[in-house]
């Protein structure tokens, strides 16, 4: 399946590539530490989300700051069952007063993808607040 999730940000598009490339933004906001060589076939490793979920891949497009798509490859088990291969791709639109940020996840397994769309509109929520300068919303804990 294919999920498109759209957020308008009050921020030129060179600080929200920042906000979504640079490891120690990233962490903070998408609960995600991520090493990203930052080229055309350059290597992915992310550990992402309270589940602490482990995808590997490599980056099939950078254009800074404007475009950023890369694989995003999960083995069966764990937080994922059956593993996914999905592609994610990061694109930066200039606005007027911002930046248009789309995220399209391409390949996403069925069954994950309402779960993806309530924590992505979370992680947004997040990445928004850390580029205002706000406190980041808390990310919802589950109960036993």
């Amino acid at each position: 399946m294919t999920l498109v999730l759209r957020r308008f940000l009050n921020h030129p598009p060179s600080v929200v590539w920042r906000a979504t490339t640079d490891p120690v933004q990233v962490r903070e906001w998408f609960l995600t530490s991520a090493t990203i060589e930052g080229r055309v076939g350059g290597t992915v490793d992310m550990v992402t989300g309270p589940y602490r979920t482990h995808g590997t891949g490599r980056v099939l497009a950078w254009d800074p700051p404007r475009l950023l798509e890369y694989e995003y490859n999960v083995a069966s088990g764990g937080s994922l069952p059956g593993g996914t291969q999905t592609v994610l791709r990061w694109e930066l639109a200039p606005q007027e007063n911002g930046t248009l940020l789309v995220l399209t996840l391409r390949g996403l397994p069925k069954r994950t993808t309402l779960p993806f769309t309530s924590g992505l509109k979370g992680f947004f929520d997040r990445l928004e607040a850390l580029l205002d300068g706000r406190p980041m919303p808390e990310w919802p804990s589950r109960g036993p």
